[in-house]
C-alpha cells in the first residue's frame, strides 16, 4: 500500500472516531442536564407516630395510588398488598375523595382467608389530607355485627317460642267458653291450660336466668363455693320428678371440693343437667352426679399453655335415650332441641344447655357431652380450681332420691372413663 492511500485511510478513521466521540459527549451532557425523578416524599415522623397508635387501621395513599404508609392492623385486615390498595371498592372511594375532596364512609366485607370462607366486617372512612394525600381509617366491626345478629336471632326465637304457649292458652280459653255446659270438657281443657301455663312460666324463667348469666360474664364478685352444697341443691330441685319416675339420683366421687365462682349460677347449671337427665331417662334407672379432680393445660392459648393446672369435673350421666352423633355439636345452641316432639312432651325450652354453657364459660371453664343413642349421655362441666380445697374425701355412691329397680347398672364413673376412651 502506498503512502498516499495509507494517509487517506488514517484520516477517514480519525474522522469517524471524532464523530462518535462528539455524539457520545453530547448524549452525556444531556444525561447530566436531565433532573432525576424525585422519590415519593415520606410522611412526617410525627404523623407516622400518630397513625401508629390509632386503634383503627390507617393507610395513607399518594397521588398515583401508591401506599405511602400502612399500619399493622391495616395490613392484617388485608387492605394493602405490596404498595397498592388490594380492595377495588376502597380504591374507587379514594379516587372519588381525591376528585371532589369530600369525606366518604363505607362498610366492607373482606374475606378473612384466601378461600373466602369467613369475612371481616369493616367500617372505612376516607378523607383528603392536603392536596395530594388521602387518608383511610378502617375499624373492625365483626364482633359487633355478630352480636347484633345473635340478638336479632334471640329476639326472633323468643317471640316464636312465646307464641306457642300463648296461642295454646288462647285457644283453650275459647274452648272452655264454648264447653261451659260440659264439666268434663272444662276440666280437661283446664288441665291443658295449666300445662301450657307451666311451660310458659318455665320459658320466661329460663330467659331471665340466661340474661342474668350473660350480664354477669365474667363474674364480678366471685366467692368460694362448696360443690357439695351445689350438687345437693341441684338434686333437690329434681327430687319430686325423679321420684315420680322411680329414678335414683346418685352423688359419687370426691367430696369437700371448693371452687371460686357464683354458687347460684352453678346450682342452676348443674340443676339443668340433672333435670334434662331425669326428663329423658326411662323409669327405674339412675342419674349420677360424679365429682373428680383432674389436671390439664389452660383452656385459653397463652404463653404458659404448656403447663398443667388443676381442674374439677362435674359429670352428670343418665341411662336415657341418648343423642344422635350429628346433633352433638348443636345441643348447646339456644332453643335447639334434638327431638321437638319429646321436648313439648317434657316441657323443654331449649335454653337449659345454653345456660350451662354460659355459666361454665363465665367461670373460666367449659362443658362437653358424650352420648350414644339408646345407651345414655354424660355432660361434663370442667371448672378451674383457683383456690385451695380441703383434702379430698371419696365417698361411695349414695342414693339421694328415688327407688331404682334392683340390678340397674351404674353409669358413672364407667361412662366417664368410656367417654375419654372413645374420643
Amino acid at each position: 500500500m502506498d503512502a498516499t492511500l495509507a494517509a487517506t485511510l488514517g484520516g477517514l478513521a480519525g474522522l469517524a472516531i471524532s464523530g462518535v466521540a462528539a455524539v457520545a459527549f453530547r448524549f452525556s451532557e444531556r444525561a447530566q442536564e436531565r433532573t432525576p425523578d424525585a422519590p415519593p416524599a415520606p410522611l412526617p415522623p410525627d404523623v407516622a407516630k400518630l397513625l401508629a397508635v390509632l386503634p383503627q387501621g390507617a393507610v395513607v395513599v399518594g397521588p398515583t395510588d401508591d401506599v405511602r404508609y400502612a399500619s399493622a392492623p391495616a395490613r392484617a385486615f388485608g387492605l394493602v398488598r405490596g404498595s397498592r390498595i388490594a380492595i377495588a371498592e376502597l380504591l374507587d372511594l379514594v379516587h372519588k375523595v381525591r376528585r371532589d375532596g369530600e369525606i366518604r364512609h363505607t362498610d366492607l366485607e373482606v374475606p378473612r382467608s384466601r378461600f373466602g370462607q369467613t369475612a371481616l366486617s369493616l367500617s372505612a372512612r376516607v378523607a383528603p389530607v392536603g392536596s395530594e394525600l388521602v387518608l383511610i381509617l378502617v375499624e373492625d366491626r365483626t364482633k359487633e355485627r355478630r352480636l347484633d345478629a345473635i340478638r336479632r336471632d334471640f329476639v326472633a326465637n323468643v317471640s316464636h317460642e312465646l307464641k306457642t304457649p300463648i296461642g295454646a292458652l288462647s285457644l283453650l280459653a275459647e274452648a272452655v267458653q264454648h264447653a261451659a255446659d260440659d264439666p268434663e270438657a272444662v276440666q280437661r281443657f283446664a288441665g291443658r291450660m295449666q300445662v301450657e301455663s307451666e311451660r310458659l312460666t318455665r320459658l320466661v324463667q329460663q330467659i331471665i336466668e340466661l340474661s342474668r348469666v350473660q350480664a354477669d360474664d365474667p363474674i364480678l364478685e366471685p366467692s368460694q363455693v362448696e360443690l357439695d352444697e351445689v350438687i345437693e341443691a341441684a338434686l333437690d330441685r329434681c327430687r319430686v320428678d325423679a321420684q315420680a319416675k322411680h329414678i335414683a339420683l346418685v352423688q359419687a366421687g370426691e367430696r369437700d371440693v371448693v371452687v371460686t365462682g357464683n354458687q347460684q349460677q352453678l346450682v342452676i347449671a348443674v340443676g339443668n343437667l340433672v333435670e334434662n337427665a331425669v326428663s329423658y331417662s326411662p323409669e327405674h334407672t339412675r342419674v349420677v352426679v360424679d365429682v373428680r379432680r383432674t389436671t390439664g393445660p389452660l383452656e385459653e392459648a397463652t404463653s404458659d399453655s404448656s403447663s398443667t393446672h388443676e381442674y374439677v369435673e362435674i359429670a352428670v350421666s343418665d341411662q336415657g335415650v341418648g343423642i344422635p352423633e350429628h346433633e352433638l355439636e348443636r345441643v348447646f345452641e339456644r332453643f335447639y332441641r334434638v327431638d321437638r316432639a319429646r321436648s313439648r312432651e317434657t316441657g323443654g325450652t331449649g335454653l337449659g344447655l345454653s345456660i350451662v354453657k354460659h355459666v361454665a364459660a363465665s367461670h373460666g371453664g367449659s362443658v362437653t357431652v358424650w352420648s350414644v343413642e339408646g345407651t345414655g349421655s354424660t355432660f361434663t362441666i370442667r371448672l378451674p380450681l383457683r383456690c385451695g380445697s380441703a383434702p379430698p374425701s371419696v365417698a361411695g355412691p349414695a342414693v339421694v332420691a328415688g327407688d331404682a329397680r334392683p340390678g340397674a347398672a351404674l353409669p358413672v364413673p364407667a361412662l366417664v372413663r368410656q367417654k375419654e376412651a372413645t374420643r
